[in-house]
């Protein structure tokens, strides 16, 4: 079989998808159909939100299906009807078996951590905040358990001290688009031997989850040890951001975003969760020192660096 021969349905809805979905359409393989989330009222005019997949398949001409449930049988039966041979997922909704199982050389999923670490809607976020110095990519086969399947291929990418989410989701999007290539070809060339991620684990060994990351999940505990800090803030920048609330002299509380901090300076005299300053010079104390606060946005306010901040706050006296 050539690659032209080749009937793939791709599933996806956001822009780390959209550069597998690109690959695969300008390297000249067959997608015969794109599966994406319905649009949706996004933002204060409730204008309609489009996915960058759709977009992106509206551009090219592809046919498009944006089902609201995956079960319901007249989508069933135009997926059906495409006679796809493999299905390709990357960052979508869980598949029932019914449509996952359809085509004859099964279906795939990248997804953007090294199997079985990272099982979960939120692998990247938690493998920085984790402090981890490597992730990668996985594609695999989908099985009834989420993140579960046999492994077919795998690459890992180095994570820098000073790298946030942004910068590893960007270089994981475009790591995974070149590995859903090699793994489409190892497939039309029935070369793909698929390892069960249990052979993966040492003994005693768990898979890491990696759950969806919730607003309380973002907030500081400045209890926490520096190191916790800069990881938790890289984590999570910029979006959703890490959060704190500033209590200033008076005891108004202000929600603040935090983007990016320096190094966490240890051994320092500091009480957990005081703000100082010093010029244009911010920092908060934590568990085993303090942290210096690089750029912030209070709730309502545009981001700014500290230095901006501090010229419209007075943080004397003010606690996280």
């Amino acid at each position: 079989m050539e690659k032209k021969d080749l009937k793939i349905v791709f599933f996806g809805t956001p822009e780390f998808a959209v550069e597998s979905l690109k690959r695969l359409v300008e390297g000249g393989y067959n997608v015969v159909g794109v599966v994406t989330m319905p649009d949706k009222p996004a933002g204060r005019g409730h204008k309609m939100f489009h996915s960058p997949v759709k977009e992106y398949a509206v551009e090219k001409g592809l046919k498009l299906m944006q089902p609201v449930k995956l079960k319901d049988p007249e989508f069933v039966e135009e997926l059906r009807s495409l006679h796809a041979d493999l299905q390709i997922v990357i960052a979508f909704r869980m598949l029932p078996e019914i449509v996952w199982s359809m085509p004859p050389l099964g279906t795939f999923n990248l997804h953007a951590s090294l199997l079985p670490k990272y099982r979960g809607a939120a692998p990247i976020n938690w493998a920085v905040m984790n402090g981890d110095t490597e992730t990668g990519v996985t594609t695999f086969f989908l099985k009834h358990e989420i993140d579960t399947g046999d492994i077919i291929q795998q690459q890992k990418m180095p994570v820098g001290r000073h790298d946030n989410v942004e910068t590893v989701y960007d270089g994981l999007m475009k790591m995974g688009a070149g590995m859903v290539i090699e793994t489409v070809d190892a497939i039309i060339a029935g070369t793909v031997h698929a390892i069960p991620q249990d052979k993966l684990l040492t003994k005693n060994e768990e898979p890491t989850p990696a759950p969806k990351i919730f607003k309380d999940t973002c907030k500081i505990d400045w209890n926490w040890c520096g190191e916790k800090i800069y990881n938790h803030v890289r984590g999570l920048s910029p979006y959703p951001a890490a959060w704190t609330e500033i209590t200033d002299q008076v005891g108004n509380v202000h929600t603040a975003k935090i983007f990016e901090t320096g190094e966490p300076e240890t051994g320092v005299n500091a009480v957990p969760g005081a703000v100082t300053a010093d010029k244009n010079r911010m920092w908060i104390g934590c568990g085993d020192g303090r942290i210096e606060i690089l750029s912030l946005q209070l709730a309502g306010k545009k981001r700014m660096d500290a230095g901006a901040f501090l010229r419209g706050f007075d943080v004397s006296g003010c606690k996280c």
